[in-house]
């Protein structure tokens, strides 16, 4: 245990000394004084955190006392105990002597107590405050370094687009190649596509190759928030400026000054917000709410939307004059199910970064398991098979491989969508009618055995037939187990 904290009291009256010392002990390490002399030969000896201070004494006051103690040892927490409450001399303490607090006589023990152990934690929180500005101070060219070192490796991240996972001969080959042809020219860039296909993973890689690499990235979802609350967010607000504003509130278009801001779902905002943004990319200037006076801001904007806001505009919906501002350049992020190829790389990517994320580690994919990631639509995109991933790693076993009966059923059944309803499932299979229901009995039979894991007896159980007649059945449709495929790196 820590040894207690040291408190000195100076009282010339002996019955006084004897109480509080006696109320105080318990808790404190008490020392005690009867005159000034003796509380400053203390002082010399020991580190006191606390003194108590009587202000009526023979040869002094409390207050004078206190004052040169302020002058000797300031780190001294100072506090006056009197039987006398003139107001004068409570503000005198206050001014001169900088005490803590005015304790009026008669005390009470549980008040006095929590007083002087408010006043030790106040006096810790100095003392930690000091050494940390100290430390601060020595330590500023090193932090200095560590932020630098840190962007520089945040940059080489982004750098080359290799943090877009694809395949060899992926579509988003093309699209990596103007994020680099249009990163170092200081214009502002629309970036389209479905939610979920990389549209701000793009638009770091633009602010990381561009010449504003090393000055702030910040982001906003223009759809998250309603105009009052979006104003705010984006151009700051002055204290008392609407309800709730307690203090003032820096912009992030200010925060960003020097940078790139990157408006996610602008295709949201308002008619009337429209205006207000138009205004900021007009005159590159900002005005918090409730302020007088606007501020000039330099930043490049990079916006993005799963909106087709070309024909936004001419439904009248979005303002056509900010349209081409914000689209200079206008990028699309083609979503998953038009980059097949790219769902094993990006699926085995996922995997290894999961593993690590939630520390389990399995060998991989099943061939099934595989083949319905590589079959499904993703209307989701990336994101979905993320979180699809992480769901599968946090079920299965770990050292074994990921199986199919893992999946949710709509990506078991390699659904072209979410919504895919059996009529429109019976639409998109074509022939005669035996070959339409044996194509359905088929991927029964499949999924059945999946979701068993290829125990054939159960799944002969669950479907009505016998383990002779489910044989016929697999023989007929050519249906096999496929063997695991293993983790594979990915290639960008």
């Amino acid at each position: 245990m820590s040894n207690p904290a040291t408190i000195l009291i100076v009282d010339d009256e002996v019955r006084s000394l004897e109480a509080l010392e006696r109320n105080l002990s318990d808790e404190f390490d008490v020392k005690t004084a009867s005159n000034v002399a003796d509380a400053e030969d203390i002082l010399n000896r020991d580190w006191v955190q606390i003194i108590l201070c009587d202000q009526r004494m023979p040869e002094t006051t409390g207050v004078e006392f206190l004052k040169e103690v302020r002058k000797k040892w300031p780190d001294v927490i100072r506090i006056i105990i009197s039987g006398y409450t003139d107001a004068d001399d409570i503000i005198e303490s206050i001014n001169d002597a900088g005490i803590y607090q005015y304790i009026t006589k008669p005390w009470h023990p549980d008040s006095l107590m929590l007083t002087l152990k408010n006043a030790l934690n106040l006096s810790e929180m100095q003392r930690q405050n000091e050494l940390l500005a100290v430390e601060l101070k020595m330590t500023s060219p090193r932090v200095k370094s560590l932020v630098a070192d840190r962007k520089n490796n945040l940059r080489t991240v982004y750098q080359g687009n290799d943090c877009i996972i694809r395949s060899y001969d992926s579509p988003l080959n093309d699209v990596c190649d103007l994020l680099h042809r249009f990163s170092t020219f200081d214009i502002s860039v629309l970036i389209t596509g479905e939610s979920g296909t990389g549209k701000e993973l793009a638009a770091r890689v633009l602010h990381y190759n561009s010449l504003r690499w090393n000055k702030p990235f910040v982001v906003e979802n223009c759809g998250a928030l309603p105009d009052e609350l979006l104003e705010s967010e984006l151009f700051g607000h002055k204290r008392g400026s609407f309800t709730g504003a307690v203090e003032s509130h820096i912009g992030l278009f200010e925060r960003a000054d020097g940078g790139t801001i990157f408006l996610d779902e602008i295709g949201e905002i308002s008619p009337a917000f429209q205006v207000k943004l138009l205004r900021v990319l007009q005159e590159g200037e900002i005005r918090p709410v409730g302020a007088n006076k606007s501020r000039k801001v330099d930043v490049r904007v990079l916006a993005a939307t799963n909106k087709d806001l070309e024909a936004e505009v001419e439904k009248g919906n979005f303002r056509k004059d900010l349209y081409f501002r914000l689209a200079a350049v206008t990028i699309y992020m083609p979503p998953l199910r038009e980059r097949p190829d790219d769902v094993e790389v990006l699926a085995n990517f996922l995997l290894e970064k999961s593993m690590k994320e939630l520390d389990k580690t399995v060998k991989g994919f099943s061939g099934e398991a595989l083949a319905c990631l590589m079959a499904y639509q993703w209307p989701g995109n990336v994101r979905e098979m993320q979180n699809e991933i992480q769901r599968m790693l946090v079920m299965g076993v770990k050292g074994k491989i990921l199986g199919a009966d893992l999946l949710l059923p709509k990506i078991l059944y390699a659904a072209p969508q979410d919504d895919a309803s059996d009529l429109t499932l019976l639409s998109q299979t074509k022939g005669v009618l035996k070959a339409r229901v044996e194509h359905f009995e088929s991927c029964i039979l499949r999924e059945t055995l999946i979701r068993h894991r290829w125990n054939k007896s159960r799944a002969a159980k669950e479907l009505g037939l016998s383990r002779v007649g489910l044989r016929s059945k697999l023989e007929r449709y050519d249906l096999e187990k496929v063997e695991h495929i293993k983790v594979k790196e990915a290639v960008s």
